[in-house]
Parts: structure tokens; sequence; C-alpha cells
């Protein structure tokens, strides 16, 4: 396949086509981009090549690592696979059924009940004239 290459420090104004050029000059390039942000379209800053061979690669790191282009200073090395952390799953407790067991005192459920229409006396004839 080749070797991927991570290039940092990128001038704002280079785009995919001035990328693959820069890296021709070391070797035969499969493809160039420069990372874009997804809300302006505007560069990042970085971007990745891909060499056709090792050799290729090797000599755009040796080459390019540390040269100023556009004012700016790049840093080229291989790219790095991105590392993801691991899903971590919290242990609940765990009752009948693998659902969490949740207690909830008896007279909490009482307490936030609303009366029913049997439980409130109807009003008697002195409280309705007073």
């Amino acid at each position: 396949m080749g070797r991927k290459l991570y290039v940092s420090n990128l001038a704002y104004g280079i785009n995919d086509r001035a990328l693959r050029e820069l890296f021709e000059a070391h070797g035969a390039v499969a493809s160039a981009e420069v990372v874009l942000d997804r809300d302006t379209g505007r560069s990042k800053g970085f971007g990745f090549v891909q060499m056709q061979t090792e050799q290729d690669a090797q000599a755009a790191i040796t080459g390019l690592n540390g040269k100023e282009i556009s004012g700016r200073v790049l840093a080229v090395c291989e790219a790095q696979p991105k590392e993801r952390p691991a899903k971590v799953r919290r242990q609940l407790p765990v009752g009948k059924r693998g659902r969490e067991v949740r207690k909830r005192p008896p007279a909490l459920g009482r307490r936030l009940r609303r009366p029913r229409s049997q439980d409130v006396a109807a009003p008697t004839a002195r409280q309705s004239q007073a």
C-alpha cells in the first residue's frame, strides 16, 4: 500500500492540489488531503498525504520536515492510527431480571398521591355557610 504521512503547521491558504505538488517533488503521491473545518470550510492547518512506496515516504519526511513553506515551518511524520478510548460500562447493582434495584419507602407513594374523591369528605352544611 504505501505510507500515510501527517503534515502539520500548514499555511491556511494551502489546498489539496498545492499539498500534492509539494510532496510530488519527493516521490509518487497516492493522495493528499488538507483537513477542513466543517462549519467554515477553512483549512485547519494540517493534512494527510499517502505516498506510493515506503522509500518515497521516507524521502518526503527527511526532505520536508522542518522546511519553511509560506512562512510556516512544516512538521511531517508518519500518521498514527486514531486511538479511541474503550467504552467503559458501569457496574450497576442488579436485582431480578437484570434490572436496577430501587427501593422506595412505602409511605412516599401515599404522600405524593392525589386524594381520591372518596377520600375527600363532602362539605357539611355548616362548612358551606361559614
